[in-house]
């Protein structure tokens, strides 16, 4: 038990640090170390703490507090994973902002809320129990938004942070309302006790109710369609915190479903509606990424993408699936706005409408048989037949990506060294998915539900999905040979706007009436 109490350390650590951060007006040179070093504790400590699973297993920590108001630890695989990631995260987004923020007014303050949001998400995906899992949420949702409001004088903060205050409390009720409904299904605080109760197939109405509170928790706190525009004016704040925004907190609720995905299958119709809601993000998302000028703002949409797409893996029951979709996103899109001024001629190759050489009909779908066919090629030796079906049409999904990359290989006016590089990439992608998946799956087995037998909901979502991904890949593979048309053009000043959902937002969360009254400078 007091190896589960010794993770606490790392948060504590961060903020402590970051207090003494926001007390001093000289910096001295040696804290920005300091807390970088807590954060390369927090990775030493998640090693050990795997360690400590693989040896005895998952376990939680008594209360440490009164009653069950208190910390306690939960270890177990997803924790585990969550908790070097976030470690990781924190000590790359530190060292970063000790350089890029040197010197500026309010780096103390700065420092102390990026320390209170890691500490927030590190108490969070370690938690063990409903009251610590509510006050790390709420402690994360109040240093993301003074962060969002660092450089207060640029109206775009101010709105972002205006709708941030909105939907985040927002979030925070539907939690609050969901935590104590599992208390009022369950009659105890303890995570791990309610998912083994809820794995017998005791799921009571109220634990229905509460599956519903945590879904929408969850996708307000991953700022899907069409709450979204928080996060997309967040790219007013500094770099690190877009880092830390992108990669960490808005991952916050896929970790809720996962971290309860044994009460989310207990309520079928509420994974249904994550899977239209995830789905309909994954779609728009991706596809306003591709039309937007700045390098920020297309990796903003391509999070409110992703975010959608483990929505609806978490919604297929693809739990640790979505796991791994969490862990690799965050890598990448912490990388990506760090190194976003030099991303720049990338972002302006993509958000092209279609490639320099387009592909016509007869390619396209050419391309997507190619890519079907070796989905098939490389899948059926490694046991493609013995997965799910909300598993293969996952893969499916993915494929048809592949598919997209294919057809720009195929194009007529393509070189041939584009053609063979496709080829290349193409049989990498599927050979990883698939290598991928069986390890999300092998980590996280007897702590993560198995994917839910299919049954006709499951495969009127399957089908579904199947038919909107498809077609939508194909209009982008297309969309070159129409570019010219007047209706196309028309289409593409919606679609670079976001479909006006932000305008919306703005209106609901009045905040354009709040910049009326200050005046910019």
């Amino acid at each position: 038990m007091a190896v589960a109490w010794i993770v606490l350390v790392f948060p504590i650590g961060l903020l402590v640090v970051g207090a003494i951060r926001l007390r001093e007006t000289i910096m001295p040179i040696t804290l920005p170390e300091w807390a970088e070093r807590t954060a390369l504790l927090g990775i030493v400590l998640a090693a050990y703490s795997a360690v400590h699973v693989i040896v005895f297993g998952p376990t939680t920590s008594p209360v440490l507090g009164l009653g069950h108001f208190g910390f306690s630890v939960l270890l177990d695989p997803v924790s585990v994973i969550l908790l070097l990631l976030t470690s990781i995260l924190a000590w790359v987004i530190l060292r970063f902002s000790a350089t890029h923020l040197h010197g500026e007014a309010g780096e103390g303050s700065f420092t102390f809320f990026v320390c209170l949001t890691l500490a927030g998400i590190a108490l969070l995906v370690t938690s063990g129990n409903l009251v610590q899992l509510g006050l790390a949420w709420v402690a994360t949702a109040i240093g993301v938004n003074r962060l969002l409001i660092f450089y207060s004088d640029r109206p775009g903060a101010r709105r972002a942070a205006r709708k941030n205050i909105i939907f985040a409390r927002a979030a925070d009720i539907a939690l609050a309302v969901g935590l104590l409904l599992l208390y009022r299904a369950y009659g105890v605080f303890d995570i791990a006790a309610i998912n083994a109760a809820a794995r017998t197939g005791f799921v009571p109405p109220a634990a229905v109710l509460a599956a519903a509170c945590l879904a929408v928790a969850a996708v307000l706190q991953s700022a899907l369609l069409p709450v979204q525009g928080w996060l997309i004016g967040a790219i007013e704040a500094p770099t690190p915190v877009l880092a830390l925004l992108h990669a960490g907190v808005v991952s916050a609720g896929g970790f809720l479903l996962i971290r309860f995905s044994d009460v989310m299958l207990g309520a079928p119709i509420i994974l249904a509606a994550l899977v239209i809601v995830g789905g309909f993000s994954a779609l728009v998302g991706s596809i306003v990424m591709l039309t937007q000028s700045a390098a920020k703002t297309a990796l903003a949409w391509s999070t409110v993408s992703q975010m959608g797409f483990i929505m609806l893996q978490c919604g297929l029951g693809l739990f640790p699936l979505a796991l791994l979709h969490i862990f690799a996103h965050a890598l990448y899109k912490a990388h990506a706005f760090l190194i976003a001024a030099q991303a720049g001629h990338v972002i302006s190759a993509a958000r092209r409408l279609g490639p320099v050489a387009p592909a016509s009909v007869r390619n396209v779908a050419l391309a997507m048989g190619i890519a079907i066919t070796l989905y098939a090629l490389v899948g059926l030796p490694l046991g493609l037949v013995e997965k799910s079906p909300q598993a293969v049409a996952l893969g499916a999904i993915l494929v048809f990506g592949v598919g997209y990359l294919v057809a720009q290989g195929l194009a007529d006016a393509a070189p041939r060294e584009l053609g063979m590089a496709t080829a290349r990439a193409s049989v990498l992608f599927v050979v990883s998915f698939l290598g991928f998946q069986w390890v999300a799956q092998t980590l996280t087995a007897g702590t993560l539900p198995p994917t839910p037998q299919a049954g006709p909901l499951e495969w009127m979502l399957i089908i579904l999905t199947l038919f909107s991904f498809t077609a939508v890949t194909v209009l982008q593979a297309l969309l070159p040979l129409w570019s010219a048309h007047p209706a196309v053009r028309g289409l593409r000043v919606h679609v670079t706007n976001g479909f006006y959902f932000n305008a919306r937002a703005d209106r609901f969360a009045g905040a354009w009436k709040t910049d009326t009254r200050t005046k910019d400078t």
